[in-house]
């Protein structure tokens, strides 16, 4: 194991894209985890990958063409960790639905993810993905993704495919149909509820509905809630897929070959 002055480049380069993707993919990219635990695990692992990946010889000839290879490998792992994290998004969506069906929409906590306000239910949902994340080794999984990468895409020779935004308009199908299978439940409950509410003020219009529908609905979506918190499991299998696809769709996207 020898390290030269003139493989210096070759390991920043590889650097960058690792530290790219530390910070921008799912679970490595939380605000909880302290700068220099990224920073530290990101020069290890390149440290690490600097003996595995097979060397190529960079085309560069002054410090603007090594900036150049720089920003392309920053760019490379910028998009595979937004690519990977642009899923966790569907869970602030069905977290809101619910809320609103529910009526704790005003409601609003910090997201330790995204460090935006989001409703009391997105905030539930994103705790527990997080915690199904750790469980099943997802988080493995991404490390294991990123290796490989630089297999499919070699230092300095990613190639940034136009159609990728074909990829995007993909997801945004995928994050409305995801985001309502999740919200299905509450929102089938609160239908009925709804529908109940329509039949009893036409059959006692003295009665304020307005009032009854608050409480009614707030006891109903916890009673559903309560009795849906056993599918977390499923719903995380939807979130994960999705980041998983994602990421195996991004990658040839920035390759020669894609």
């Amino acid at each position: 194991m020898t390290f030269t002055i003139e493989n210096f480049d070759f390991y920043l380069l590889i650097l960058v894209r690792i530290t790219g993707f530390i910070y921008t993919a799912p679970f490595f990219s939380l605000k909880d985890v302290p700068i220099r635990v990224k920073t530290g695990f990101s020069i290890f692992l390149a440290a690490i990958l600097f003996y595995t990946v097979p060397s190529v010889t960079l085309q560069y000839s002054d410090v603007i063409g090594y900036a150049i290879l720089v920003v392309k490998e920053a760019l490379a792992g910028v998009i595979m960790g937004l690519f990977a994290n642009i899923a966790y998004s569907i869970i602030s969506l069905a977290g809101q639905m619910i809320d609103t069906e529910i009526g704790f929409s005003m409601v609003n906590e910090l997201d330790p993810v995204t460090m935006n306000q989001i409703t009391i239910t997105s905030n539930l949902y994103g705790y527990l993905i997080l915690l199904m994340m750790v469980i099943s080794d997802l988080h493995h999984y991404f490390i294991k993704a990123l290796v490989d990468s630089f297999q499919v895409v070699g230092v300095g020779q990613e190639v940034f495919n136009p159609g990728m935004y074909q990829l995007m308009v993909r997801f945004i199908t995928d994050y409305f149909i995801i985001g309502f299978r999740i919200v299905l439940p509450i929102f089938a409950a609160i239908l009925v509820v709804n529908t109940i509410l329509a039949i009893l003020a036409k059959v006692a219009p003295q009665i304020n509905m307005f009032v009854i529908g608050m409480q009614l609905k707030v006891l109903v979506g916890l009673i559903v809630l309560a009795m849906v918190i056993q599918y977390v499991p499923s719903v995380s299998d939807l979130i994960f897929n999705e980041m998983i696809d994602m990421l195996k769709s991004v990658i040839p996207l920035i390759s020669k070959g894609g």
